[in-house]
Order: structure tokens, then C-alpha cells, then sequence
């Protein structure tokens, strides 16, 4: 590259030198041919195609599929003076007509085009008489029905190009491709002979997390989480819209300043809160995966996945949009499998081939998941590149894990992929070895060969974890043209022959959770609040309920105790918000407690979490209100439930969480209705005495008083509303 270019890029963009192989790029574009660049994000892909349009003579256009993207660079681009513009379904007429006379007039050097513009019949014509240098398609894995983003619109833009210019070279790139994605977008373009240029996937900056997504549990650590991250940049992803609302409200009730992003706001919002963001005028940004693809913000610290993603590709581009400074990068997932199902469930209307792909793709994010490897390792083997070492900086490679002598399992994994000639998938591989006959195995005669049955004292998570380890370890390999198909290596071959001692680890059983531990405090083994401030507050607790005269749960229950010894309230306003206790309880019995935790955190020096306390959004708030308005006009319960559209059972579960949160509520009118004294006289003799005011424990109790969980229920209410708020 002459030295005059060089000099351009210093002028225009601001760098001294190009990084990595963007300088090849650059030159094998500027010889006019075919560039296929697999780069991961924030390793400067923008600049593959930026640099040669704006040295090149004509316009480059650059098809993208985000029309966000297309504005944060067109921007970016107009403040280095490049002539710059975008075409899509936001511009109006005027607009349109000015875009297509700079076009036209030779001055612009990039045009963005969105996919589905591009194929407009007045588009073409027009692209037709403009003097052309290349064309770019970024994120060009949305051309592959096997990418995270397949968009069928992209599947046509080859023939579209052939239109407008039949000899225009292509540069395709993308930040996320498995060796499947590449072979798909190679051959879908024509583009078999291009030079490809892949960078490593590895971002040795980004640490990646995963934790189990508890209810309620997860919400907590979230808002703990992001305020131990003051003043840092930080991206929520969640699935759905309705969540992408419901979290970032929760985030703005709770003092931090976040916003949402998703494709049902109006565009100004959105657009004003997608600025905010990179003006840092707002710290968190809660968002659909719509958000970030292309925008170049150098500095967020955290990408928090507050839903599982579809794919490995999916979670690999949006943890890329942390740390792109090289800085560190915080990439935390919360993981069920029940979202994985749910998912499975959202794809239950696609073409069979769709679906089946799908699947698949979401077998390989809940693998990811739930693996104990180093999930560095696990990531860039789905790319397609190997790492012979842990990297030390994941959860994985931080914790302790259940491991085991893994020799015969390999045996038995490698062997059944050979004994069935290299030609299925995991899932047909695991059942041969479990010995699981049916039809389909026994058509293969695969119930006849010597590894059949040799597993089956062991699950079917273990053999698929031994498999999957099998891959990484490189004793079996992924088959690119039939996708799910698994066949043995060399390295695979010479174990059978000479097997040595080899060590494998189990999976995390994230069914095995406890509700209120997150992942760190599994993996220390220890409990979630200040066991010592917890057993103090228990003795606080017996020792007022004494002087009151009534049960200790009547007074806190324990799920607040721990709470407090998680978060250390020491107002009356923190301690109403722990969950359970609510003002009229603080009022009641609140003042000896908040003297023995400001006692405790001074003794011990400790700074207070009141931070991390959760103020719901309030959403049931309408709900709770009608209840009590209802139950004040002395409303039957079951009138209540049916204006409510509620059930019986759901509408005493809302009337409970008001009476523990500290809300007085007088249902004697209804009581009255369905039990004679006597009864009532019972259950509160009950309640005065039990240990807890658990209901199963009361219908055991009670059993040959033959009450009913409803009665029970009610009853419940109306002793705790008494005596405790």
C-alpha cells in the first residue's frame, strides 16, 4: 500500500497503522477481489470496507440489516468529513431524492443500503446508473438459514448485485461464523474462490459468568450487581419486549440511571435513548438483541443476559459489544432450561428444516451453559478454533468441579462413533451407548455392536457432557456439510489404539440450585446473608415475640431475617423495604432490630448493602389497590375474585403478600360467613402455639378437624393482619 494511502488513514480516521490483518484486507479489496472477512467484534471491521471505499473512485455500497447501525456510522463517518449516507424505509421523499443526487454526482463514498430497500425496483435503476466500486455486506451470517440471524431477504442479494453491476467485487463480513456459517455464505454469494481472512475469536479481556436465573433472586443480584458498577456502561439483554420494559423500570425505581431499546418504541425514544447511551447520559441500556449490532462504543464495562440467547453465535456477538477498548469486560448470562424449552416452544410453527436447525442451536447454548469447561475453550471450538489450555478467566476456571477418571467413558464415546461408520448425530450416539433400543437403532443394526449398552449404569446428561468433551478434546469432530453429525478424528483413532488416563468433568446441575443462592455462593458452599447477624436477629426476634405475647413468625419471618443480614437496613425506609416487613411492620416491631444491625455494622466495620435493596416496579400495585378498597367496602371474596379475573387461590396469594408486607386488612366479615366460632377458636389456638405458619404443617396438624387449605388460608389472614401489622 503506497504511502500516501497510509497517510489518509491517519488524516481521516485517526490511526497511525491498521491492526491485525485489516492492512491485508484493505489491499486484497483494493486489488478488486472477492473478500471474505471473519472478524470478531471490535477488532475493527468497519474499517475493512470504510477505508478502501473512501481511497477508491465511485461508491461503495454497504448492505446492512439494522437501521440503527447505518446512522451511528453514517454519523461517525460525516464527523471525519467522508461523504456518507444511508437508504431506507426511515427516509421520506425529498429525502430519498437528495441521497440518490449525491449518489449520482460522484461524491458519496459509502452508501448504506437496507436488504429489503435494496430490492425496490426504483432502487436498482437507480444503483444502475451510479459509478460503483464494490459492495460490502456486513453481518453477512444473516445469509445462512444456519446463522443466529438468518434473514431470507439476504439469500436474494447476490442475483440483486448480478443486476446492478455484474462485475462488482463483494467483501462479506461478519463477527460470528462456525465453520458451517462460512462454507453457507461462500456458496450462497458464489464466493468460493474469495480470500478469507479469519481473526481469532479469542477476547482474552472478557470474562464470562454464568449463573442460575432463580426468580425474584435474579433480579436482586442484578440491581447488586450493576451498583458495585458505578458510572460504568452496561447492556441488558432480555428475549421479549414486555421484559425489556419490566426490567428497566425496575432499574430506574431502584436509582440507576438505565432506559430501554426495542423495536416497539416510537424511533425518536429510541433513538434519543440509543444517544443517551453513548453520550453517557444514561449508564445501562435495556435492550432486545436489536440493540448494539455495529454501534462503536469502545467502553462498556458488563453485558449481562438476562434471558438465554438462541445461539452460541447470538451470546458471542452480544458479549463482543463489551470491552471493545480492550479493557475488561464482564459477560454474565442467567441460565434455566426452562427457557430453552420455552424457546423450543416459540419455533414450534417454522418449516421442519427451520425448526430441526433451531434445536440444535439451542442444544449447543444450553451445553454451553451447563458445562464445567473453560468456557473459552467451549466458545472457540464452536467457531472452529482450538486452544490447548484453560484461560483462567471464567467461572469455570475459577471454581471448584466435580471431576472423574475419564479413560473408559472416551473409550466408550469414540467407539460408538466409529462402530456407526461416522454418520449420526449426539443424541443417537448416547442412546447406543445407554443401550436404548427402538426402531430406528435396531434398522441400523446398531443394537448389535459391541459398545450397545456399555453406559447404561450412567444418565444421559453424563454421556452427552463425555461427548461434548470428546469434541473440545478433539477425539471427534463436527461433520460441516451434515450438520449434528459427529465422526472420530486421528487424535480419536490413535486413543483407541493406545488410551491413556484422562480426566473429565461433570456438568452444572442447575436444577440442583437452591432458590436464594446465586452461582458464586454455590460454588463457596457457603449461605447468601451474615449467618451471624442472622442468628442475632433470631434471638431479637424470640425475644420481642416473648414480650408480646405471641409466635416469632407473627413478628418477621425467616426469609426477612436473611434478608436483612444480606442487606444490612439500618433505616426505617430500607427496612420497609425488605420483603415481608412493609412500613406498618417497621412502625410495630422495627426498632429494636434496626438498633441491633446499626449496632452490628459499626462493631464489624461494614459498608451496607441498602444499595441492593429491591424496590419492586410497582406493577401489581392496581391490583393490591383494588383489594384493599374491595375488602374496605366488606366486598365477599369471591365477588372480588371474579372482578379481579382472579381464582380463588390467586386472589388469597395477593391478599397475603399485602398482610406481610405490614398492611392491615379486616376480612372478620368473611370469616364470619364460612365458620362457626368454634372453628375459628381452633385456629387461632393453632396459630398461637405452631412454630411456623406453614399451611401443610396446619393440615396435618388439624387433619381430623377436617379443614380445608382455603379455610386454613383465610384463617392465616386474619391472625397475621391482628397480631402482626
Amino acid at each position: 500500500m503506497d504511502q500516501s494511502a497510509k497517510e489518509k488513514l491517519k488524516l481521516i480516521f485517526g490511526f497511525n497503522q491498521f491492526r491485525g490483518t485489516q492492512e491485508a484486507i484493505v489491499e486484497n479489496v483494493l486489488k478488486g477481489k472477492n473478500t471474505f472477512v471473519i472478524m470478531p467484534t471490535g477488532a475493527g471491521k468497519s474499517l475493512c470496507y470504510q477505508f478502501p471505499a473512501v481511497v477508491s473512485e465511485g461508491t461503495a455500497i454497504v448492505i446492512s440489516p439494522l437501521i440503527a447501525l447505518m446512522k451511528n456510522q453514517v454519523d461517525q463517518l460525516n464527523a471525519f468529513g467522508v461523504n456518507a449516507y444511508f437508504l431506507n424505509s426511515t427516509l421520506n421523499k425529498s429525502e430519498t431524492n437528495k441521497v440518490k443526487k449525491e449518489v449520482l454526482s460522484g461524491k458519496t463514498k459509502l452508501l448504506y443500503v437496507a436488504p429489503e430497500s435494496l430490492t425496490k425496483e426504483e432502487n436498482m435503476l437507480f444503483l444502475k446508473e451510479a459509478k460503483l466500486s464494490f459492495v460490502a455486506i456486513d453481518e453477512a451470517h444473516c445469509i445462512s438459514e444456519w446463522g443466529h440471524d438468518f434473514r431470507p431477504e439476504y439469500r436474494k442479494i447476490k442475483s440483486i448485485i448480478a443486476q446492478v453491476g455484474s462485475h462488482l467485487p463483494i467483501v462479506a463480513l461478519t463477527a460470528t461464523a462456525t465453520p458451517k456459517v462460512q462454507v453457507d455464505i461462500q456458496r450462497n454469494l458464489q464466493m468460493e474462490e474469495a480470500d478469507i481472512f479469519k481473526s481469532s475469536f479469542n477476547r482474552s479481556n472478557l470474562y464470562y459468568e454464568v449463573r442460575p436465573k432463580v426468580k425474584n433472586e435474579t433480579k436482586k443480584q442484578i440491581i447488586k450487581y450493576i451498583k458495585s458498577q458505578k458510572g460504568k456502561s452496561g447492556i441488558i439483554y432480555c428475549l421479549s419486549r414486555k421484559k425489556v420494559e419490566e426490567i428497566a423500570e425496575l432499574l430506574k425505581v431502584n436509582g440507576i440511571n438505565a432506559a430501554p431499546y426495542h423495536a416497539g418504541l416510537d424511533q425518536h425514544v429510541r433513538i434519543k435513548n440509543q444517544d443517551d447511551f453513548l453520550n453517557e447520559e444514561t449508564d445501562v441500556i435495556v435492550a432486545t438483541i436489536a440493540f448494539g449490532m455495529g454501534i462503536d462504543k469502545p467502553d462498556v464495562r458488563y453485558v449481562i443476559h438476562y434471558d438465554v440467547p438462541k445461539s452460541l453465535e447470538g451470546y458471542y456477538q452480544e458479549t463482543g459489544r463489551a470491552g471493545r477498548d480492550g479493557l475488561e469486560g464482564h459477560c454474565l448470562m442467567f441460565y434455566r432450561y426452562d427457557d430453552i424449552i420455552k424457546l423450543e416452544k416459540f419455533n414450534k410453527d417454522k418449516p421442519v428444516t427451520e425448526r430441526e436447525n433451531a434445536k440444535i442451536l439451542l442444544e449447543e447454548m444450553a451445553a454451553y451453559a451447563e458445562s464445567t469447561m473453560c468456557r473459552r475453550r467451549v466458545l472457540l471450538h464452536y467457531f472452529g478454533e482450538s486452544m490447548d489450555h484453560d484461560c483462567g478467566n471464567c467461572d469455570n476456571c475459577k471454581k471448584q468441579k466435580e471431576k472423574f477418571e475419564g479413560m473408559d467413558y472416551l473409550l466408550s464415546a469414540i467407539s460408538a462413533v466409529k462402530e456407526t461408520n461416522n454418520r449420526f448425530n449426539l443424541a443417537h450416539i448416547v442412546k447406543v451407548i445407554r443401550g436404548e433400543k427402538d426402531d430406528y437403532i435396531a434398522s441400523y443394526g446398531h443394537d448389535q455392536i459391541s459398545v450397545f449398552g456399555k453406559g447404561k449404569e450412567d444418565d444421559e446428561k453424563l454421556w452427552r457432557t463425555v461427548v461434548r468433551q470428546a469434541l473440545i478434546l478433539g477425539f471427534l469432530d463436527k461433520d460441516i456439510e451434515n450438520y449434528g453429525i459427529i465422526k472420530i478424528t486421528e487424535k480419536g483413532e490413535s486413543y483407541l489404539e493406545d488410551p491413556y488416563s484422562i480426566t473429565l468433568s461433570k456438568d452444572f446441575n442447575f436444577d440442583e440450585v437452591p432458590a436464594d443462592n446465586s452461582n458464586e455462593e454455590v460454588a463457596a458452599g457457603g449461605k447468601a446473608y451474615d449467618e451471624k447477624l442472622f442468628e442475632l436477629l433470631k434471638a431479637e426476634r424470640k425475644k420481642v415475640a416473648k414480650l408480646k405475647g405471641l409466635p416469632p413468625y407473627v413478628i418477621f419471618q425467616d426469609p426477612s431475617l436473611e434478608e436483612m443480614a444480606t442487606v444490612y437496613p439500618t433505616t426505617k425506609e430500607e427496612l420497609a423495604q425488605i420483603n415481608g416487613v412493609g412500613m406498618g411492620k417497621v412502625t410495630k416491631f422495627g426498632a429494636p432490630f434496626l438498633k441491633l444491625i446499626e449496632t452490628y455494622v459499626e462493631e464489624n466495620d461494614i459498608i451496607t448493602a441498602s444499595d441492593v435493596v429491591v424496590k419492586t416496579a410497582g406493577n401489581r400495585s392496581k391490583v393490591k389497590i383494588s383489594i384493599i378498597q374491595q375488602v374496605d367496602r366488606k366486598v365477599d371474596l369471591d365477588e372480588i375474585a371474579e372482578n379481579l379475573n382472579l381464582s380463588m387461590s390467586e386472589l388469597i396469594g395477593e391478599i397475603e403478600q399485602i398482610i406481610y408486607s405490614g398492611t392491615k386488612l379486616n376480612i372478620n366479615y368473611y370469616i364470619e360467613n364460612i365458620m362457626d366460632e368454634e372453628r375459628e377458636d381452633m385456629l387461632h389456638e393453632y396459630f398461637m402455639t405452631a412454630e411456623s405458619d406453614n399451611i401443610k404443617a396446619a393440615l396435618a396438624e388439624l387433619e381430623e378437624e377436617d379443614f380445608a387449605e382455603e379455610e386454613i388460608r383465610v384463617y392465616r389472614i386474619k391472625f397475621i393482619s391482628e397480631h402482626a401489622n
